[in-house]
């Protein structure tokens, strides 16, 4: 492979803010894997946000890029996984698999489709310093005769068709818009986009602690929601603290300490089986086998309300903010009937 930007390549970023900036281009946030594409003839690589190789997970898209694609590009975007009319996080998690066999198999079960939203080269130009209006433009026309799997990302120099696809498109799974100035160049690993996301907030049921990588300090706090049934799900984990504060928690954490693993409701953590048909923490992570996903169990009778920005099936999609307590909450009324339900969108809308 020669091409004039080679892998590996750190994707341009996006910072948080709480407003759409009216800067003239709005784009979907899609709710996948961010990935850098080379294509140089019939050499495929897909690289990922942190630079590793992904191209053996997704051999039904590389062969898809090379039918799709200008024979020698770089392009920047976004591999996804759809089922109906959704985007399925777990789903494309479970694309990552050591096993070819499995990998082929998964190829034909789920199917990824990539969707472009950059283009960095095209034949031997490189167009990294050109602004992002050019590089927009170039992209629209590279990828003109592209088919499905492979798209180009929707866009809007509308203001209210933005905030109209903001409040719409998370109905298909997508998690927010993006913002890109139309002079910058493309800059790796700078936070130079802009990104809004959904927040909302939930009552949840703190079950469990694990420590942090430096020491006796809480890592993560392990958050809990009840089911109609009875059940308490784990459903995800609030981390992002202070060092000071992780020092206060687990102070604030030490009454509830003293419960038995066997009477707490994960007990039964580190038996694989008992996962089927309820989700608890300690299952082996699939980006690190050797990961240490034990915990401590905590009394479930504590309540804390924390800030997310979308679910994924049962669970939270990203790690959720701590916002306060709540010692007014009855732990057994922290159920998935207060979540919010996003509007219905399907998802072939905001691909067409």
């Amino acid at each position: 492979m020669d091409l004039p930007v080679m892998p590996p390549v750190e994707p341009m970023l996006a910072k948080s803010v709480k407003e759409i900036p009216d800067l003239g281009h709005t784009e979907p946030k899609w709710d996948g894997f961010r990935t850098i594409v080379f294509r140089d003839g019939e050499e495929v690589v897909l690289g990922s946000r942190n630079t590793r190789p992904m191209t053996r997970y997704f051999p039904e898209l590389v062969e898809a890029l090379r039918a799709n694609l200008p024979d020698r590009c770089v392009l920047d975007g976004e591999v996804v996984v759809a089922r109906g009319d959704r985007l399925d996080f777990d789903a494309l998690q479970q694309r990552i698999h050591p096993a070819d066999s499995r990998v082929r198999l998964l190829a034909e079960e789920t199917p990824a489709s990539f969707v472009a939203f950059d283009l960095l080269v095209i034949g031997s130009e490189d167009l990294t310093d050109e602004p992002f209006a050019t590089r927009r433009a170039r992209l629209v026309e590279a990828l003109e005769p592209a088919r499905a799997p492979i798209h180009l990302t929707r866009a809007t120099a509308d203001l209210a068709e933005a905030h109209e696809w903001f409040d719409t498109f998370e109905g298909a799974g997508l998690d927010g818009v993006v913002v890109k100035p139309l002079d910058g160049r493309y800059q790796q690993n700078k936070r130079t986009m802009f990104k809004v996301k959904h927040e909302r907030t939930a009552d949840c049921v703190v079950a469990g602690f694990r420590w942090h990588k430096s020491g006796d300090v809480v890592g993560s706090l392990l958050l809990g929601l009840y089911d109609d049934g009875g059940t308490l799900h784990h459903v995800g984990v609030s981390a992002s603290f202070p060092m000071a504060r992780r020092k206060s928690l687990l102070e604030e954490l030490a009454p509830y300490r003293e419960v038995r693993l066997e009477e707490h409701p994960w007990g039964a953590w580190a038996d694989q089986e008992a996962h089927a048909g309820r989700r608890m923490p300690g299952a082996v992570s699939r980006w690190n086998a050797t990961k240490d996903l034990s915990f401590v169990p905590l009394r479930p009778d504590l309540v804390v309300e924390v800030a997310y920005d979308h679910m994924e099936g049962d669970r939270f999609r990203h790690t959720a903010q701590f916002r306060r307590w709540r010692p007014d909450r009855d732990p057994t009324s922290c159920g998935y009937a207060q979540l919010e339900e996003p509007v219905t969108y399907r998802l072939a809308d905001v691909l067409a």
